[in-house]
């Protein structure tokens, strides 16, 4: 653990969020996010919906986003970047984390965005803690738009979806959207989950 993961580390505690620059390299963000263009062409992704079991929605008024996820089989190198983090997340925050579930989500860039929301509620056992964000949009510009927008205590703060950006926030407290995408759009988010029990 690096000065860097250090320093990280004390901003997620005392502000709920941190962000790197450079997660796994240029290199590959580059191939996954041609590896994310491909899988657009083939039909992978579907619209996302709102709400959970029976209230479950497609309502692109709220999240115009279509997701697909990344099976550990398919995605072995991302997969094992994102355990890494959860690990090193782990050794210094003592954060518990035990699991996570990747997905692919594709803003197709005609004005879609995702309202204002929290990914995680109450913090019963199992639950979301975690959200980990790795942006796969070379050559964005910020009349692209699609900015993630983070509502904290000292007030909102846009983080651009700039190419192997991470943002890293917990679920629980920080409420953040999408706002409209005016260029197509890709970023893979790890939710990592507290123990069953």
């Amino acid at each position: 653990m690096g000065p860097g993961l250090d320093q990280e580390i004390v901003q997620l505690g005392e502000q709920g969020f941190f962000l790197r620059d450079a997660f796994l390299g240029e290199a590959d963000a580059r191939a996954m996010a041609a590896e994310a263009e491909r899988l657009a062409s083939e039909g992978a992704f579907t619209p996302a919906g709102v709400s959970r079991g029976a209230d479950r929605r497609v309502d692109a008024q709220i999240r115009g986003d279509e997701i697909c996820w990344l099976a550990p089989d398919r995605f072995p190198h991302i997969h094992t970047a994102f355990d890494g983090l959860r690990a090193d997340l782990n050794a210094g925050a003592y954060l518990g984390l035990d699991r996570f579930d990747l997905q692919l989500a594709r803003y197709a860039g005609a004005g879609e965005g995702y309202r204002r929301h929290r990914d995680a509620f109450t913090g019963g056992p199992g639950s979301r803690r975690l959200t980990a964000t790795w942006y796969l949009n070379p050559g964005w510009r910020p009349e692209h738009g699609g900015v993630l927008r983070l509502h904290l205590p000292s007030g909102p703060l846009d983080v651009e979806p700039r190419l192997d950006r991470l943002v890293v926030f917990r679920s629980e407290q920080v409420e953040h959207e999408v706002l409209p995408s005016r260029a197509p759009r890709f970023a893979a988010t790890a939710w990592y989950y507290g123990p069953l029990r």
